[in-house]
């Protein structure tokens, strides 16, 4: 006789992509999970083999007894970029996200966020980084063999898997990239590569102006020389200067 296992079912409809639940609560979660999220994808914009989402379902086993959960931020070092419906780890060489961030909303328990710490310490998260942009207060968890520690001090920390520098002073948690320079909003990025595009179309404008004064001195030299040729005067009859 054959036994019927729910696994049988596709992978699809036994683990969705949706839980239903919003990317965000607020504007400002929003804000800084969107700050996150894509200056660590121009972090490593150039490595094919790091993965980094937002809000994206991450199912660690292949059971339906075990609940998924969604990290605010992910990343995942050894697997390639590319578009998914979800996060189920059996598919993704059995590599866990390395490194999450949580960014606190009046809506988020303890209790709830409580059983967070404990899902990405089971599953075998390397960095756990959780942000209350309300009270401007960040904390910080690294795996130490099968447990998650807390950071003792997180100001002017360097994230060993994302070698980002921490620095949560006043008047909210700034991030800097491994050579100094700051994270950036959508609209700064936007700023920045609008004022570096007019920086070079000055500095084009200012070659083509002395190319062009270099022109018209060449030219009125030609000029010259062809006049005293006129004259019978060779150039190499002139007075030195």
């Amino acid at each position: 006789m054959t036994t019927f296992s729910p696994l049988d079912l596709d992978d699809d409809r036994l683990f969705p992509d949706s839980d239903g639940k919003p990317m965000a609560d607020n504007t400002e979660q929003f804000r800084w999970i969107v700050l996150i999220k894509e200056n660590l994808e121009i972090l490593f914009a150039d490595d094919l083999l790091v993965f980094v989402a937002g809000d994206l379902l991450w199912y660690p086993v292949r059971s339906t007894l075990v609940d998924p959960t969604a990290p605010d931020v992910m990343v995942v070092f050894g697997r390639p970029k590319g578009r998914r419906g979800s996060y189920r780890q059996w598919q993704e060489d059995n590599i866990p996200p390395q490194v999450v961030f949580e960014i606190r909303s009046p809506s988020n328990t303890d209790m709830a966020l409580t059983r967070k710490q404990e899902f990405y310490e089971t599953y075998g998260v390397e960095e756990y980084y959780l942000y209350d942009p309300e009270i401007n207060q960040c904390n910080g968890w690294l795996r130490q063999q099968d447990r998650l520690v807390p950071i003792p001090d997180l100001n002017d920390w360097i994230s060993p898997r994302l070698q980002i520098r921490f620095h949560p002073g006043l008047p909210e948690l700034t991030l800097y990239y491994p050579d100094g320079r700051k994270f950036l909003s959508s609209i700064e990025l936007e700023q920045r590569a609008h004022e570096a595009e007019q920086r070079a179309r000055e500095a084009e404008q200012r070659a083509a102006s002395a190319e062009s004064a270099l022109e018209q001195e060449r030219q009125r030299a030609e000029r010259l020389a062809a006049y005293l040729r006129s004259l019978g005067i060779a150039e190499d009859q002139l007075p030195e200067v």
